[in-house]
């Protein structure tokens, strides 16, 4: 099977889209941008492929029309399990890492038990992570490096704690083996992981209208097909570090444009707040852009800001959209500027301001600069599309459908559920008509 893929390179994650010749979405896959841009393109395209397998998988199971009510059942099994499945194997390649690496830290004192303590951090964190992945249990990140980071600082901790070592030797070790994990790919092929998370679920899952095996051979055999990488396309902020030829890369601009002319034709007004830009777009009938402006090199309404904001507050960066929901009334943040709005964010809570209104204030504060970009691109035209990562954000969004209700009358305004593959989908587009020249 001919795929085309596209790849998002942005400042915070890295998004990748796989397309099928008919321009349909295969899979879409994402990752935290690194410092290594060669291992986040490689990762997000690895997710891209598990989920274009996922697809494959639904679209064979769905042939059987016994089990036309159990289908969506199965593949969310299949997924939670190979999800587990490949974040063991990660785990075990961290453990052997951080074990090597203590090799490398031993000295008389510390020699056996530092090994020891390794092995019970790992142990409890097995046992701790792999309830995550149990039926009905929300993460909040699929993102390895954030679920296990989190849980040896815990469990290290206490361990060492319990063992009399010196708790910085531990944290070493780890920072220095989760860079080398994250830069390898799974040690295993995805089908024997994706076979052996089936039979989890065929054990989960109990009784069925159809024989396991005939299930087994339907998976085998949508698994065995071919995914061809016949073309690639990437874009984003990191765009220029791709490991691609120059024919291969594409601008944000072009691809957003184009992107959300795919998700929604009749879109001819574009915002995208990501985490390092703001783009006001304009595009014309058939996603071709015809305007655009962008914010300057600060990082004011953009994602950065608001990750700023949630270290100001010590809150996880999710959070800030749900809190600011709650608020009674608007408190006006006079100051854009990023280092600005954080004094003046410590002034108003020590005046005893709630951290809801005052949060509603600043996400009112970046919507109205990008309010300002759109205008200067063009204003909003016929239907208006929001996308990026803050297009996630409750908070945001209602601010911005207020302040497009105020300045532009009532107008259509698109959010796709999977807005933040926007850019990427454009690309995957542009690698499907390249290879069709």
């Amino acid at each position: 099977m001919k795929c085309f893929i596209g790849i998002d390179l942005g400042s915070t994650t890295t998004k990748a889209v796989m397309m099928d010749t008919s321009g349909a979405v295969l899979g879409r896959g994402i990752t935290n941008s690194r410092s290594n841009y060669d291992t986040a393109s490689q990762v997000s395209k690895l997710e891209a492929v598990v989920s274009a397998r996922l697809e494959l998988c639904h679209r064979a199971l769905s042939d059987l029309p016994e089990l036309k009510q159990r289908v969506d059942e199965l593949l969310a099994a299949l997924e939670r399990n190979f999800r587990l499945e490949l974040f063991l194997n990660m785990l075990e390649d961290l453990k052997q890492t951080c074990l090597e690496n203590a090799a490398n830290e031993r000295h008389e004192k510390i020699g056996q038990e530092l090994v020891t303590a390794l092995h019970t951090t790992f142990d409890r964190m097995q046992t701790q992570l792999s309830k995550l992945f149990a039926p009905g249990v929300e993460r909040k990140s699929d993102f390895f490096r954030d679920l296990a980071g989190s849980v040896y600082m815990n469990q290290s901790e206490k361990v060492a704690d319990e063992a009399g070592l010196p708790f910085d030797v531990l944290i070493n070790i780890y920072d220095k083996s989760i860079i080398e994990t994250e830069n390898r790919p799974p040690a295993e092929d995805l089908v024997t992981t994706f076979l052996r998370a089936l039979d989890r679920v065929l054990d989960e899952v109990g009784d069925l209208p159809v024989e396991q095996q005939t299930i087994r051979d339907m998976v085998a055999k949508a698994l065995d097909i071919e995914l061809e990488e016949t073309y690639v396309v990437g874009t984003g902020y990191g765009r220029v570090r791709l490991p691609f030829p120059k024919e291969h890369i594409r601008s944000e601009i072009l691809c957003h444009g184009l992107g959300a002319h795919l998700m929604y034709p009749k879109t001819r007004t574009v915002l995208d707040i990501g985490g390092q830009d703001t783009k006001g777009i304009q595009v014309d009938e058939k996603g071709i852009v015809v305007n655009f402006q962008m914010n300057d090199r600060c990082a004011a309404g953009c994602g950065r800001y608001l990750g700023y904001i949630a270290d100001e507050m010590n809150i996880g960066l999710h959070e800030l959209g749900p809190i600011a929901m709650k608020a009674t009334k608007t408190i006006r943040i006079n100051s854009t500027c990023t280092v600005f709005a954080g004094a003046e964010l410590r002034d108003r809570l020590a005046m005893g301001e709630s951290r809801a209104d005052i949060l509603a204030g600043l996400h009112r504060a970046i919507v109205l600069r990008a309010i300002s970009i759109i205008s200067r691109s063009g204003g909003v035209t016929s239907e208006f599309t929001f996308t990026g990562g803050v297009a996630k954000n409750e908070a945001a969004v209602r601010e911005l459908k207020k302040l497009v209700k105020e300045n532009y009358g009532d107008v259509t305004i698109n959010i796709d559920p999977e807005s933040i593959y926007t850019g990427a989908l454009g690309a995957a587009e542009f690698a499907r008509r390249a290879a069709e020249v």
